[in-house]
C-alpha cells in the first residue's frame, strides 16, 4: 500500500477536524478542511423542511456580523432556491451541484441578479443527508468561480466522510425539532407563499408565478404542473393582466413586499 504526503495529510487534518465535533469550532474547521482542496468563499448549514430552513452555522458576513442579504433568503427568498425547491420535490441524500438544479433561465431571474449573484457570488454544491422524511441537513459552500469536474469528482470522494461527520455533529447542536406540521406538498407552499400577494390570483396563477420567479422556462413550468406550455402562456397572461405589471422584475417586487 503507498500512501502520498497528500493522503497522510488528509487523514490527520481529518483526524484533527473529528477532534472538534463537540466544539463550538466544527463547522469552521470542517469548511477549512474542504476549503484546502476546493475554492470556498461562503458556506452554510441549513436543515430544510417544510418551512423555513433553519441556520446551524454560516460564514460571517464582510463585517464579521450577519449577513443582511442572508436575511431576505430567510424571509422568503429560499422559496426561490432551486436547492430549495429540487429538495422539497426530491429530499435525498448527496452530492447536488448548481447545474443539475438551476432552472433553464435562473441566470436571468431578479432572485439570480439580486440575491444569488451578490450572496453566493458564481457557484455552489451541497452536500445533503436526508434526516428522515421530512427534514435535510445541507452544508453549501458557495465559490467565486466555477467548481471544476476535479473538484466534483473530490468533493464526491469525500462525501462520505463528510455526511457521516454531519449526521454526528447533530448530537451537539441544539436541538432541531421536527419538521413543521405543515401539510401539504412544494406545491402548496408555493400557493401559500403567493397568497401573501394580496391579490385575486387563482392557485394555478400562483404556482406559475413562483415557478416564474423561480427562473424555470414555460417548458419546465409545464412539466412540473402537468400542462401545455400554451396553458402556462395563458396562466402568466392573466396573472401580469390582474397584477398591472409587465415584467418578471415588476413580479420579484411584488413578491418581495409580500415578504416583509
Amino acid at each position: 500500500m503507498n500512501l502520498t504526503l497528500q493522503d497522510v495529510a488528509w487523514h490527520d487534518a481529518m483526524g484533527r477536524v473529528i477532534e472538534t465535533l463537540d466544539r463550538p469550532n466544527f463547522w469552521t474547521a470542517l469548511v477549512r478542511l474542504l476549503g484546502r482542496y476546493i475554492p470556498v468563499d461562503n458556506w452554510v448549514v441549513l436543515i430544510y423542511s417544510a418551512g423555513k430552513p433553519q441556520v446551524l452555522a454560516e460564514s460571517p458576513g464582510a463585517d464579521g456580523g450577519m449577513d443582511s442579504l442572508f436575511q431576505d433568503y430567510l424571509k422568503g427568498l429560499y422559496l426561490l432556491d432551486p436547492f430549495y425547491i429540487a429538495n422539497r420535490e426530491a429530499p435525498q441524500s448527496g452530492l447536488v451541484r448548481l447545474q443539475d438544479v438551476a432552472p433553464e433561465c435562473f441566470a436571468q431571474t431578479d432572485y439570480y441578479q439580486r440575491y444569488f449573484r451578490l450572496n453566493i457570488v458564481t457557484d455552489e454544491v451541497h452536500i445533503n443527508v436526508q434526516l428522515d422524511q421530512g427534514r435535510t441537513l445541507s452544508l453549501s459552500l458557495g465559490s467565486q468561480c466555477r467548481f471544476s469536474l476535479e473538484h466534483g469528482a473530490l468533493l464526491g470522494l469525500v462525501r462520505p466522510w463528510v455526511a457521516a461527520l454531519m449526521r454526528q455533529r447533530l448530537m451537539f447542536e441544539r436541538d432541531p425539532g421536527e419538521a413543521p406540521e405543515q401539510p401539504g406538498n412544494w406545491q402548496s407552499r408555493l400557493e401559500a407563499a403567493a397568497e401573501q400577494l394580496t391579490t385575486p390570483l387563482t392557485a394555478r396563477e400562483m404556482e406559475v408565478a413562483l415557478l416564474l420567479l423561480s427562473g424555470c422556462s414555460n417548458k419546465e413550468i409545464a412539466r412540473k404542473l402537468v400542462i401545455s406550455a400554451e396553458t402556462v402562456k395563458v396562466h402568466r397572461k392573466h396573472m401580469y393582466g390582474k397584477l398591472g405589471i409587465k415584467s418578471q422584475s415588476e413580479l420579484f417586487s411584488l413578491f418581495l413586499q409580500a415578504q416583509e
